[in-house]
């Protein structure tokens, strides 16, 4: 998958390009339909698929105070399209200037770099300076601009749309099952090794720390069964997300310790894929007490990892 962070003129060496638009923040299983629909119709017309969003949340430029917390990331979102089949992402800087585009302006940047034959979006994208631009407009002006408007039906769960924001407030409760339900795929935080105090060393449990950012959509606390994608090679993890109460706390982090890993990572990118909650976060009487129950918490993720391997091969 070729990846642009700039709107570039693909016209000559990409003809017939079909765009999937959206945000996609999570990649869940709705965000999946339509891309997979922009796909099946680059495929019937000998065509280019092509996943048009932006790098940052639009919100993060226009309201900081309204931006919703991130289930996803760039590079999380660029990993689940290109294990799609994904041909071509814009993985475009919103900036302010950007906001103040019309609907039509957009839509002539379209033709003028892409020009698709399809645009594909869901039900609820809107474009265009205040978000005036939606799927009606598409519709109703997209032969203009030399392309046909399809727009995705919402994907339901149990007679629910599945959305960002259902999953955020599935996060939050820590339904871990149902989340990975809607994702398609075990929910996964990316972020790289930063200096640790080193402790879990001392333990037999060594660990790459990965700060949370404030704007993350996370679990709550405590023990998970996790994988850890490293460097295209997938490893069993067992991950902790909270403040370490055992040592009088220290920021909210997440610690992974990655079985039989022994290289030096820090600053490397990591993957981690939380499979199934082990236990709460708790403060042990002792480091022993702790250490007894890391062992115990291996033990329970070991049964998780057996059944994993299905998922990551």
């Amino acid at each position: 998958m070729k990846i642009y962070t700039k709107l570039t003129d693909i016209t000559k060496e990409y003809p017939r390009a079909v765009v999937a638009l959206g945000m996609f923040d999570g990649m869940h299983v709705g965000h999946q339909s339509i891309v997979r629909r922009a796909m099946e119709l680059a495929r019937e017309v000998d065509g280019t698929s092509v996943v048009f969003t932006f790098h940052n949340h639009p919100l993060s430029i226009l309201a900081k105070d309204r931006m919703p917390l991130q289930i996803g990331s760039p590079e999380l979102r660029a990993a689940v399209l290109e294990d799609m089949g994904v041909d071509l992402l814009f993985n475009i800087s919103f900036t302010r200037e950007f906001s103040k585009i019309l609907p039509e302006k957009f839509l002539e940047l379209l033709q003028r770099n892409l020009a698709p034959v399809y645009v594909v979006t869901g039900a609820n994208f809107t474009f265009g300076r205040q978000g005036k631009g939606n799927q009606r407009l598409l519709q109703r002006v997209g032969a203009d601009y030399g392309f046909h408007a399809e727009i995705c039906p919402t994907v339901l769960a149990d007679g629910h749309p599945v959305s960002s924001t259902r999953i955020r407030e599935l996060l939050k409760e820590g339904n871990l099952e149902l989340v990975n339900s809607f994702l398609g795929r075990p929910f996964a935080f990316a972020g790289r090794v930063v200096h640790g105090d080193r402790r879990g060393r001392t333990l037999g449990f060594p660990t790459a720390n990965l700060q949370i950012p404030e704007n993350r959509a996370m679990l709550p606390n405590g023990a998970y069964a996790a994988q850890v994608v490293y460097q295209g090679k997938s490893y069993h993890g067992l991950a902790n997300i909270g403040n370490n109460p055992t040592f009088d706390g220290c920021d909210h982090r997440l610690e992974v310790n990655i079985r039989d890993f022994h290289e030096n990572i820090y600053d490397q990118l990591l993957q981690v894929f939380f499979l199934k909650k082990l236990r709460e976060e708790r403060k042990f009487s002792s480091v022993d007490h702790l250490v007894q129950q890391l062992h115990r918490d291996r033990e329970a993720a070991e049964k998780v990892w057996k059944k994993s391997v299905s998922i990551f091969g």
